[in-house]
């Protein structure tokens, strides 16, 4: 069976979620083959089986973990020399797509990016002009190099056996020009990744001030969800830009996405639309964001929060 690259996101040894989605993609295809960059595949290793990946090109080294993009796309790069694959599915996170562009300028094959899905023979959906028109399209030279939209995918376990293969590659000095100098960790609430939430409550401009983002923090905590903002509130400064969902914040797909007072701006909706489910909340009728709504209310969040942390709380005992 041909195989198809995956480039694995992870940190140390833990495998982002975006992974598991691509892997997944890649079963529909052909036989997943998993490109590991620096350290921790082994500790990995039961995690991609249980998804389906069939094998793991695990290139360890500090070239991979004290050096920015570069010796990735070389690992990549090399990877498909080899193995020829019939495609390459790289994270449609900000390091992915700088990754899949060099990768291309190596190969000279075609790139896509933001992609939301894939059909036959490799023609991909994508989302444009803000999430306000699909459209479809296809690489038409070399191997497809598609940069996939994180939870675009519905992650999908299947037995794989993961076999490790180790990869020695020799990376070149021009790769190794930008260095990782330091590493600071950031500072995790209880609450869930926002990329990575089943549930995500966010906020819009209706929630008037950062002192009244508590009540949506209650609501989330209540939900077991993560916490979310509209670019209105990030740039407000009523809450840290890191949870902005967006066209120019993060994506989400979640199986629940509550939006409270958020107008359903286009930018806005780009970052939320593949949710499964979304409850409205929105004191204008109006609002665009009613357009994709499952279930809404409308009236005023002040009043209808409250009353709904109320109504979970008595059913959760």
């Amino acid at each position: 069976m041909t195989e198809i690259l995956v480039l694995a996101d992870h940190a140390g040894e833990s495998v982002k979620k975006v992974t598991f989605e691509l892997v997944t993609l890649a079963r529909r295809f052909g036989e997943p083959a998993v490109a590991w960059a620096g350290a921790g595949a082994q500790a990995a290793q039961a995690r991609l089986a249980e998804f389906g990946a069939a094998k793991v090109y695990a290139a360890e080294g500090p070239e991979f973990d004290d050096y920015v993009v570069a010796p990735k796309a070389e690992l990549l790069a090399e990877l498909a020399r080899r193995a020829a694959p019939a495609a390459v599915l790289v994270p449609g996170t900000p390091e992915g797509r700088e990754v899949a562009g060099r990768l291309a300028v190596k190969t000279g094959w075609g790139l896509l990016t933001d992609v939301t899905g894939l059909r036959d023979e490799f023609v991909a959906d994508q989302p444009i002009f803000g999430g306000a028109i699909n459209v479809t399209s296809r690489v038409r030279t070399g191997t497809p190099i598609i940069a996939v939209r994180p939870n675009a995918i519905t992650p999908e376990p299947a037995p794989g056996q993961a076999v490790i293969e180790p990869v020695a590659v020799t990376v070149s000095d021009a790769a190794k020009l930008a260095r990782v100098t330091g590493r600071v960790v950031q500072e995790r609430s209880a609450r869930p990744e926002l990329t990575e939430a089943s549930v995500v409550v966010s906020a819009g401009r209706g929630v008037g001030s950062a002192e009244n983002m508590a009540l949506i923090e209650r609501l989330a905590d209540r939900l077991g969800a993560a916490v979310g903002a509209s670019r209105a509130v990030t740039d407000a400064g009523w809450y840290p830009h890191q949870f902005q969902v967006g066209q120019t914040g993060k994506t989400v797909s979640p199986q629940l996405y509550v939006a409270i007072g958020i107008s359903g701006a286009i930018q806005h909706r780009a970052g939320m639309q593949t949710s499964k489910t979304i409850m409205v909340v929105n004191k204008d009728p109006e609002a665009p964001i009613f357009e994709l709504a499952d279930f809404g209310v409308v009236g005023d969040l002040f009043k209808v929060v409250p009353q709904l942390i109320e109504e979970i709380e008595k059913r959760s005992g």
